[in-house]
């Protein structure tokens, strides 16, 4: 205290010089009466103080003084929030008694409901601040998710928004009942964060521990996307949640919902397309598919997704033409070559075993050998399938017996093949 006496004036003199040149409350620094001497006087010393990390009740006093003499007094230097530091300080501080401790409170409380008019550009934080000490230091919980509720949404920057909204969500939980709703909005919290922050592991485990399975996890998704029907985040917390569990049936509705309101957002449609292909909508899929391309003219994914659903449909015609669109997005890509040697040999199966369909057999190992030699991802997949196929492609006898000689050509025909328009050349 002492150190503070001694050094007063000299920076009650430096303090007013560093105001004047701001051109700030120019009126109090010039101004002699006492109230406005007295006045600077406090604000000096609050301001030395908190330099010197004075943090006691001394500083609180002459903070209090100086914001209750004029509580627009020196905002650039922010008096509010170093206030509002030194009593949290002091609160904390282990020597701090009880009693004490409760004094503080409401004298925080205090602090606030004048900071919030005269620092309102930070009024959310001091509103997230005011629903800790309702929760922590008075224990009162409706007052706390009121105001943690009033200051995330303030719409204004809040510092350590994660860990205010991680109270707010542990209070819903704790709180929930039938009535109140306070479960779908913990889940509100805890999607919101997941989505601020996907790599943190603690906001899925804290969605997840909201309900006692993954069926009333969805349900309870459900239920509050259908409270706010309208509500796009709503929607996709609930369908990628079902996407999760492998429920892609009631991902559907959900997904169709947001590819309507948002017809441009390429994720959506993507999901879409994979959850009707997962339940076997194979018409609606190939749709997406399309629209998939109409947004994506240059993502060779899209063409072979179509491609092998074609395949499935035993559309084998259809299928060759959309890997040949890949092919023209990526040339050297060997997947769609080896899906391609698929199809020849599903053909081939399917038909018989006579010397036409060895011949089929012939061009499926042909094309898994394009697909090998272009040694990307599936090269090692498609020599497996020229080593099981050796034994159905024709023999030498085959040849023979048919007057073919090496390097003569061979049209594909017969019933099941007019679809392949290719020939292969004879090699023995």
């Amino acid at each position: 205290m002492k150190i503070l006496k001694y050094s007063f004036a000299l920076f009650l003199f430096s303090f007013s010089i560093l105001l004047a040149k701001n051109n700030e409350n120019l009126n109090v620094i010039t101004n002699a009466e006492s109230d406005s001497l007295n006045l600077m006087a406090e604000a000096s010393l609050f301001f030395e103080a908190y330099k010197n990390k004075q943090f006691d009740d001394w500083t609180i006093e002459k903070g209090f003084n100086m914001l209750n003499a004029k509580p627009d007094a020196f905002a650039k230097y922010h008096p509010y929030r170093k206030l509002d530091k030194v009593i949290w300080a002091v609160h904390d501080d282990s020597t701090t008694s009880e009693a004490e401790k409760a004094k503080l409170a409401d004298t925080v409380l205090y602090l606030y409901k004048k900071a919030v008019k005269y620092d309102s550009s930070f009024a959310g934080n001091y509103y997230v601040r005011e629903g800790y000490v309702w929760e922590v230091w008075k224990n009162n919980v409706d007052s706390a998710i009121a105001y943690y509720e009033k200051g995330l949404n303030s719409g204004q920057n809040i510092i350590a928004k994660s860990y205010y909204m991680d109270r707010l969500g542990e209070l819903y939980a704790k709180n929930a009942t039938d009535e109140n709703g306070y479960k779908l909005k913990a889940l509100d919290i805890y999607s919101a964060l997941s989505d601020e922050e996907p790599d943190n592991p603690l906001w899925p485990q804290k969605m997840a521990s909201l309900a006692e399975d993954e069926n009333q996890l969805m349900d309870i998704l459900h239920k509050s996307w259908q409270m706010d029907k309208e509500n796009s985040e709503r929607a996709w917390k609930y369908a990628s949640t079902c996407i999760r569990f492998h429920e892609y049936e009631k991902a559907i509705e959900p997904l169709e919902f947001l590819t309507k309101k948002q017809p441009d957002v390429i994720n959506y449609w993507r999901e879409l397309a994979r959850a009707y292909e997962k339940t076997d909508k194979y018409d609606k899929a190939i749709s997406a598919y399309k629209k998939l391309i109409a947004l994506q003219p240059d993502n060779r994914d899209n063409y072979v997704n179509i491609a092998l659903i074609y395949k499935k449909l035993d559309q084998l015609s259809v299928a060759r033409s959309y890997l040949h669109k890949a092919l023209k997005v990526s040339p050297n890509w060997d997947y769609p070559v080896y899906i391609e040697g698929t199809l020849y040999e599903q053909a081939a199966r399917e038909c018989g075993f006579d010397f036409e369909d060895k011949v089929v057999y012939q061009l499926a190992v042909n094309t898994y050998r394009r697909a090998k030699n272009l040694g990307g991802e599936y090269a090692s997949v498609a020599a497996e399938r020229i080593d099981a196929l050796k034994n159905s492609v024709p023999t030498k006898e085959d040849y023979f017996f048919r007057h073919y000689k090496n390097g003569d050509e061979i049209k594909i025909a017969g019933k099941c093949y007019g679809w392949i328009n290719k020939s292969i050349k004879v090699h023995f």
